[in-house]
């Protein structure tokens, strides 16, 4: 049986590939006293609110399990609409919101309304995975934009406009950004969105985890740039509804037919009960939860932060929002690990200290390896969606490796 092109060009989701080595690690590290400490997915400790669990299990015992409209319960979207406008003071008609199957099930939308092959996608590097793969199912090609620390590892307005060609199609971002945690400025995301749009291109603005913005400078959604903005979202993130699979998309009014009906086709409709167990995020009881979080990851960060350059792993920018830390790890790695044997990617300082890690403190994290090419072999992701407890416990097992790697 012969493999689609797309099926043979597919790259790993390393992150997933640490998932499963963690797990069979677990077992040994339990009974060594050091239990697994995941510091590598990007999943809140939370789980949803007592009145959005209530909501589902409502939905379920009173049979509102059939199908709804492709585009999601009327009055979920509504209730999205009512969060832009009291959270982000932005106008969104709840007609422009569909919701979907996770914010990937939107990613996907968004892209098979777009996209033709042979298009081309701007976006940065590092950057999420899954989103370069979105664009590659359509058969159009995701182009990388080296993104550094002088610029929040983001793109600049200046860099898209300079790698736009006649093939350019849309820039997809993400404010803020996984694995970063990074956002981009609001005045600079307007010229990207005006470069783009002179030149007939879309933005696509992943917005995610904009619920969780700890600095009011970046906490602003792009919808406010106007009604051409396609922005994705979810309710795994801030909302803590991961295995929900719920997220949404917001879309301008001549893309709203093609979204439905591929929608249709895709997925027939979201999940029933987890709609209407979202109906129950947007109450007041919910929300302040929600805030009371957001605040404790913010925490979180400023605990975890300082740690790891009193540890060497230098953050060259203090992440604004999100749950991950982006740190250099070259120092750490070779204290660690010794010079590279090797020029396999698994002989990058980044996969060599995620692996020590993971083998002889029981942290998991994720090596840079997933993000992209750009300076990330030197660099991991640190999740700090763990306890407080955990990351005071992750970090001091560190501390202990390298203190032994001294006396050596």
């Amino acid at each position: 049986m012969q493999l689609s092109d797309y099926a043979r060009q597919v790259v790993p989701f390393y992150v997933m590939q640490v998932v499963r080595e963690a797990a069979a690690l677990a077992p040994q590290a339990a009974a060594s006293g050091q239990p697994m400490i995941y510091l590598n997915v990007g999943e809140p400790d939370f789980t949803a609110p007592p009145l959005v669990q209530e909501a589902g299990e409502r939905a379920i015992r009173d049979g509102r399990t059939h199908y709804t409209d492709s585009s999601g319960l009327p009055e979920l979207r509504e209730r999205i609409s009512g969060w832009y406008a009291e959270r982000f003071g932005v106008q969104v008609p709840a007609r422009r919101i569909v919701v979907t199957s996770g914010a990937s099930a939107a990613l996907q939308l968004a892209c098979l309304a777009l996209l033709n092959a042979g298009d081309e996608v701007l976006m940065a590097d590092p950057g999420y995975p899954c989103n370069r793969q979105f664009v590659r199912m359509t058969g159009a090609q995701p182009v990388p934009l080296p993104a550094t620390a002088a610029t929040r590892f983001q793109p600049s307005a200046a860099q898209i406009a300079a790698a736009m060609t006649p093939r350019t199609r849309a820039a997809l971002l993400a404010s803020p950004a996984n694995p970063t945690g990074t956002s981009i400025a609001h005045e600079e995301l307007r010229a990207i969105h005006d470069a783009l749009a002179a030149r007939g291109a879309a933005t696509i603005v992943d917005e995610i985890y904009l619920g969780l913005s700890h600095d009011a400078a970046f906490g602003k959604s792009a919808l406010a740039l106007g009604e051409d903005i396609i922005s994705i979202n979810s309710f795994s993130k801030y909302f803590c509804m991961t295995g929900w699979r719920l997220g949404w998309l917001v879309v301008p009014e001549p893309l709203l037919p093609a979204v439905e009906l591929t929608a249709q086709h895709l997925y027939i409709s979201p999940s029933t009960p987890a709609q209407y167990a979202a109906l129950a995020c947007f109450e007041a009881e919910s929300l302040a939860e929600y805030e009371r979080r957001r605040a404790e990851l913010k925490a979180r960060r400023d605990w975890f932060v300082p740690q790891l350059e009193s540890l060497g792993l230098h953050v060259p920018v203090m992440p604004d929002g999100a749950f991950y830390v982006w740190a250099q790890c070259e120092e750490v790695a070779r204290k660690l690990c010794g010079a590279p044997t090797g020029n396999t990617p698994e002989d990058a300082p980044s996969w060599r200290l995620a692996d020590t890690l993971l083998r002889r403190a029981h942290v998991a994290v994720t090596p840079g390896r997933d993000f992209g090419d750009f300076g990330t072999a030197g660099c991991l992701r640190f999740s700090t969606a763990s306890s407080l407890e955990h990351l005071q416990e992750a970090v001091q097992r560190i501390r202990t490796l390298l203190e032994g790697a001294g006396e050596e």
